[in-house]
């Protein structure tokens, strides 16, 4: 089997649900013993050029890595949904098709949303999950941006790539050298990359993250039927999701554990890529033993 990376991965596509989703696959199938693919699930607008080839060059050393856009986003077809449920179904669909049988999966901010929506909704399909940077429903401060997100990405910048260094990083001297890290590694793939997303995606995004974060009674029962084993990881001073609602989540996920990493923002797997795929690594490769 050729063995492709982050930058080498050509960019498939599979049908489903009416869309057709656009995806990368690579790594190292089998891996570990009872390893299965790990589908991640992206942020806000992103696409599948803005996850770190650090990260998940990384992760694919021991396991199948699957990167994918959801309906309405870059190269995959379709409109994007008003509802994180409705993404969620979107990506039980895309998954479905590939013909696979179970999967361990990871969201990164509003990709955490759509992550535990799955693993509720699919609980066979979903062996494991990892919960990058995001909330609860009702959580803290999201009923809709952060005062600080809506500063961030209601300025301008020099080149558009410093936009990240603000979202994912913290002020820090270290902190936005580590961003300009990642911004180099962001932009490593050079030839087949993705569209940027396009105008009808944020509106569509905002209204679902809305809905998600809307006040209501016991927000947080709903966490009750999330069962599989589950790693939070956040910075300790996120602030375009609030770092208190990763202790939520940890708080009232039955089987959860929770890594804060210091002096970090939102993208704190950015900044300590290393660090980030070897709690990852352990933390599956623990359910295989149990599993086994």
């Amino acid at each position: 089997m050729t063995r492709h990376t982050h930058q080498t991965a050509p960019t498939q596509f599979v049908e489903a649900n009416g869309v057709r989703f656009a995806y990368r696959r690579f790594g190292t199938p089998n891996g570990e013993p009872n390893s299965v693919p790990l589908v991640m699930n992206i942020h806000f607008t992103g696409t599948m050029d803005h996850w770190d080839p650090a990260v998940t060059d990384g992760l694919a050393q021991n396991r199948e890595v699957i990167l994918f856009n959801n309906a309405g986003i870059s190269s995959s077809s379709g409109t994007v949904p008003e509802s994180i449920e409705e993404m969620a179904a979107n990506a039980a669909a895309f998954v479905e098709a590939l013909g696979l049988k179970q999967v361990d999966v990871l969201g990164f901010s509003m990709g955490g949303l759509i992550a535990q929506q799955l693993a509720i909704t699919k609980p066979q399909l979903v062996r494991k999950v990892i919960l990058v940077g995001t909330g609860p429903r009702s959580g803290e401060g999201m009923t809709s941006l952060t005062p600080e997100a809506q500063d961030i990405f209601g300025a301008s910048y020099a080149h558009p790539d410093d936009l990240w260094l603000r979202v994912h990083f913290a002020p820090s001297e270290a902190s936005q050298a580590a961003g300009r890290g990642f911004v180099e590694r962001f932009r490593l793939r050079t030839e087949n990359r993705d569209p940027e997303a396009n105008d009808k995606v944020a509106p569509a995004q905002l209204a679902a993250l809305a809905k998600w974060g809307a006040p209501r009674e016991n927000p947080y029962d709903y966490l009750d039927a999330l069962r599989q084993p589950t790693l939070v990881i956040n910075g300790d001073n996120d602030v375009i999701i609030y770092s208190i609602n990763s202790w939520i989540l940890q708080q009232h996920i039955p089987n959860a554990q929770l890594i804060i990493y210091p002096d970090a923002n939102h993208g704190s797997l950015y900044q300590y890529p290393e660090r980030f795929v070897a709690h990852v690594d352990q933390f599956l490769s623990e359910a295989a033993a149990r599993n086994a």
